[in-house]
C-alpha cells in the first residue's frame, strides 16, 4: 500500500560450499559456512535467510483520508475526515500552504479524526497521518487536495467610511451584493468594537442589511472599530465571502436637533446646551413629515429636488435647493428654502413632507438660518421631529434604525 512504512528486513549475505574458490562466488580466503549442507549452494548473488532472520512485517492498520489524494476541487464546507482501518490513530495534522494547522478532534476508540477548524477556498492542504495495529506496527499516510473556488462571491458595502468623523446618531450599516440566508455565519464574522467600551448588537433589516448600534447614542469622542472577516464565510449556497478588512471611525461632538411643527420651531442642542433655535416649515396636511428620529446620511451644498422621483407627479422641480441634509432614504431633507416667503417659516408647514429653513437662492447668503444649520452639521447627525401629524418613519427607511425600541432591535439580531 502506497504511503506506508516498513521497517527494514534482515537479508542473509550469499555464501557456498565449493572445493573451487572460484565457484558459487565464494569470496578468497573463504572456507564454506558451517551449517549448509555440501552441494546445496545458491546461485551468486542470490540473498538467502539466515537462521537469525525473520520475514519482513507490514502494518495491518490501513488509513483513509477524504478529501483523497490530488482533489483539486474540494468542498471547504465538507472539511476533512481521516480513518483507520485494521488499527487506531496516533497522529493527524492537517495544515496550508503557509503551515497554519487545521483544528480537529478524534473519536472515540481513534478511528476517525474529522477536521472542526475552517478550511479555506482556493487553499492546497496537506495530511499527515499515523495509525498503528494490534502489534504497535505503524503505518503512515502523506497525502494533499485543494480546495475549490467559489462560483460566487459576495461583499458588504459599509457606512461610515474609513477614517471619518461622524454624529451621534451614526450607525455601522452593511449593505450586501447579494441575499444572505446563512445570516448567523455572516454576522459572526462582523464585530463592531467601541472605546470607551459599549454593548453594541447587530439587526437584520432583511436578506441584504446588517446594521449596528449601541442602546443609546454614541457618546462623543467615541472610537469605532467595525471587523469584516467575511473571507471564505458562506453567505448563500455556493456563495462566499472575500472581504478581511478594519474600518475605523469616531464619533465627533454631540449634536441632536428637535423639530417641533406644532410651533414650528427647531432646537439645536449642541454637547447638551441649546446652540440654536431656527423657525421651520414642515410637510402639509396632505403631505405630512414624518415622525421620529432621523440620522443625516448625506450633505449637498445645492441640489434638484423633482416630485416625480418620489411619486408626486410633477407638482415641483427645483434645480437649486441649497443646503440639503437627507434624512430618509424615501426622499425626505432638512434644507435651505428661498422659494417660500419669510412669514411662513415658524408659522406655516407647506412643503411635500420636507424641513425647510429660510435661504436665500444659490446659498451664498452665510447668516441665513439653512445656511447656519448646514455649517453646523455632519453626517450621522440627529434630527428628531415632533408632532408632526403623521406616523413614526420606518426604522429601514435611511439609517434611522433608533426608532426601534432595545428589545425590538436585539430581536433582529441572529445571534
Amino acid at each position: 500500500m502506497a504511503g506506508l512504512a516498513v521497517a527494514p528486513a534482515a537479508l542473509a549475505a550469499a555464501c557456498s560450499n565449493g572445493s573451487d574458490g572460484a565457484k558459487g562466488g565464494q569470496s578468497p580466503g573463504a572456507s564454506g559456512s558451517a551449517g549448509s549442507p555440501r552441494g546445496s549452494a545458491a546461485p551468486a548473488g542470490t540473498p538467502s535467510a539466515s537462521p537469525s532472520s525473520s520475514t519482513p512485517r507490514v502494518s495491518t492498520a490501513r488509513i483513509a483520508v477524504d478529501p483523497p489524494d490530488g482533489t483539486r476541487n474540494a468542498d471547504s464546507e465538507q472539511g476533512v475526515t481521516v480513518t483507520a482501518s485494521g488499527g487506531r490513530l496516533t497522529s493527524v495534522r492537517v495544515a496550508d500552504e503557509a503551515d497554519r494547522q487545521v483544528a480537529g478532534t478524534l473519536e472515540a476508540g481513534s478511528t476517525r479524526w474529522r477536521s472542526t477548524g475552517p478550511l479555506h477556498i482556493s487553499t492546497r492542504y496537506t495530511v499527515s497521518a499515523t495509525a498503528v495495529d494490534a502489534a504497535k506496527l505503524q503505518a503512515v499516510s502523506n497525502t494533499s487536495f485543494t480546495t475549490k473556488a467559489p462560483d460566487h462571491t459576495f461583499v458588504g458595502f459599509f457606512t461610515p467610511e474609513d477614517g471619518s468623523v461622524s454624529g451621534v446618531g451614526m450607525p455601522v450599516s452593511i449593505v450586501f451584493n447579494t441575499p444572505i440566508t446563512d445570516r448567523r455565519a455572516v454576522q459572526q464574522a462582523v464585530t463592531v468594537e467601541a472605546d470607551p467600551p459599549v454593548e453594541v448588537v447587530g439587526h437584520w433589516f432583511d436578506a441584504t442589511r446588517l446594521d449596528f448600534r449601541p442602546r443609546h447614542y454614541w457618546a462623543a469622542g467615541t472610537r469605532i472599530t467595525l471587523r469584516l472577516r467575511l473571507r471564505d464565510v458562506r453567505g448563500a449556497k455556493g456563495v462566499y465571502g472575500v472581504q478581511s478588512k478594519d474600518v475605523h471611525f469616531t464619533i465627533g461632538r454631540s449634536q441632536v436637533s428637535t423639530v417641533d411643527l406644532a410651533t414650528g420651531r427647531m432646537t439645536v442642542r449642541r454637547d447638551g446646551r441649546t446652540s440654536a433655535v431656527y423657525e421651520v416649515t414642515g410637510g402639509s396636511p396632505q403631505h405630512p413629515t414624518w415622525e421620529g428620529v432621523m440620522v443625516i446620511s448625506e450633505r449637498y451644498p445645492q441640489t434638484r429636488m423633482n416630485s416625480r422621483t418620489v411619486g408626486l407627479g410633477g407638482e415641483y422641480d427645483i434645480p437649486d435647493v441649497p443646503h440639503a441634509q437627507r434624512l430618509t432614504t424615501s426622499g425626505t431633507f432638512i434644507h435651505g428654502n428661498y422659494w417660500s416667503p419669510p412669514s411662513v417659516f415658524g408659522h406655516e408647514n407647506v412643503s411635500h413632507g420636507c424641513i425647510g429653513l429660510r435661504d436665500t437662492k444659490g446659498g451664498r447668503d452665510p447668516n441665513t438660518p439653512g445656511a447656519e444649520f448646514y455649517g453646523s452639521s455632519m453626517v450621522g447627525d440627529v434630527v428628531e421631529v415632533v408632532h408632526s401629524g403623521d406616523r413614526t418613519v420606518a426604522p429601514a427607511n435611511g439609517l434611522n434604525g433608533w426608532n426601534l425600541s432595545w428589545a425590538d432591535w436585539k430581536a433582529g439580531s441572529s445571534l
